[in-house]
């Protein structure tokens, strides 16, 4: 069967800030319910996830701190722009999520969103936090093999 581009990811928006201070073990996809207008605003890339994070209350599971930006045309139907919004995910995973992150002290953060077959889809990691040793640490090896790149280039 062939792929339509409906099939595949669209990135609209990353958390890169979340992969600096964090270590991202693990990475979960969840469907989020909103409602249409904040689809729209979502789809013309007016979503900010940088001070984001998700949590489990009653077996469900909430994104919060996402700010989705008013639909312009929207007009009476906006909703809050900080609104907390249910992820859609498995119950077993859920239940499996709130354990882990209980017994070893992890965070859930969203990392990206994006639509897949029409559907607005939030990628959440399963994260660890850095200290400022650790971030210090990634920017020298970054900063080394960017250097070995320069260094081959120039030799080749």
């Amino acid at each position: 069967m062939a792929q339509t581009p409906q099939d595949e990811k669209q990135i609209v928006a990353q958390n890169k800030k979340a992969r600096h201070d964090y270590f991202v073990l693990e990475t979960y996809e969840a469907g989020i319910e909103l409602f249409g207008t904040e689809v729209k605003s979502i789809r013309k890339g007016r979503v900010n996830l940088k001070d984001s994070w998700c949590s489990i209350d009653d077996g469900e599971i909430f994104v919060k701190g996402m700010h989705v930006s008013p639909y312009e045309q929207g007009n009476i139907f906006n909703r809050d722009p900080m609104r907390v919004k249910r992820l859609l995910m498995h119950k077993r995973e859920i239940n499996r999520l709130y354990g882990t992150i209980k017994q070893q002290g992890l965070t859930l953060v969203p990392l990206s969103i994006y639509f897949l077959k029409g559907r607005a889809k939030l990628e959440i990691g399963l994260c660890k936090g850095k200290k400022n040793y650790d971030k210090r640490e990634v920017a020298a090896e970054k900063d080394a093999k960017r250097n070995i790149e320069r260094s081959m280039k120039e030799r080749y």
